[in-house]
């Protein structure tokens, strides 16, 4: 700093005017703290904007404005579900691949969408051929996969078969939630599911929660189901 100073301030016997530095350097440092609270000034007020302006919160819906729908939830892997019958109409069908791992709903004949799945693993592989949907059950729990509870409902053992497992005493069982449950063959039908992006049920077709309430809101018993290797 002294020597930045040397160059505007007169010499007093060699040396700088002690009062005329002191005074200088006062300048530089409270024009530098004046511009530093500006800074800081117009950060906070900015950001005071932008929490508090009612206008540019995204919650806020105007008289005669619609929210804006919620993206429907996915799996991370899930880029190709999706329903598009805007316009078209006719009897409704349905074709799974069980290779390529996707559901496919037709009306008309004309794809309407198409599902990403998750089908049955090894030693529980999904049927294969020409099916129909037998039944329709919104809330339908497995009567043989789930869990043994106890009179509080906290789990005792989790992942059971019935068919295999016995029940502690005391316990109960619980069976596992199967939303928007299409019965096709036996135990087997397509519902809302994990998808863990490989074959991990027990048979049936799982699907993601959105894609599953459309097949299940579009489909009647009769609804003709062909599951293809």
């Amino acid at each position: 700093m002294a020597s930045g100073a040397a160059a505007f301030f007169p010499e007093v016997n060699g040396n700088l005017d002690a009062s005329l530095l002191r005074r200088y350097v006062g300048r530089k440092l409270k024009l530098r703290l004046c511009m530093l609270l500006l800074v800081l000034g117009a950060s906070l007020l900015g950001g005071g904007c932008a929490l508090k302006d009612p206008r540019l919160d995204p919650s806020v819906v105007y008289v005669g404005e619609r929210p804006a729908a919620k993206e429907a939830t996915r799996a991370n892997f899930d880029d190709v579900s999706y329903w598009d019958d805007a316009g078209i109409s006719g009897s409704a069908s349905i074709r799974i691949s069980l290779s390529e791992q996707r559901a496919y709903f037709y009306k008309g004949g004309e794809l309407v969408a198409v599902s990403a799945l998750s089908s049955g693993r090894e030693g529980f592989g999904s049927p294969t051929g020409s099916f129909k949907v037998l039944e329709k059950s919104r809330d339908h729990k497995s009567s043989l996969y789930g869990d043994y509870v106890d009179a509080s409902g906290n789990v005792i053992r989790k992942d059971v078969d019935v068919s295999k497992d016995p029940k502690p005493s005391g316990a109960k069982f619980d069976g596992a939630k199967m939303p928007f449950f299409m019965r096709v063959s036996g135990g087997v039908g397509l519902h809302e599911g994990f998808l863990p992006g490989y074959p991990a049920s027990h048979g049936c077709i799982r699907m993601p929660g959105f894609m599953a309430q459309k097949f299940f809101d579009n489909v009647s018993v009769g609804t003709p189901v062909v599951i293809a290797p």
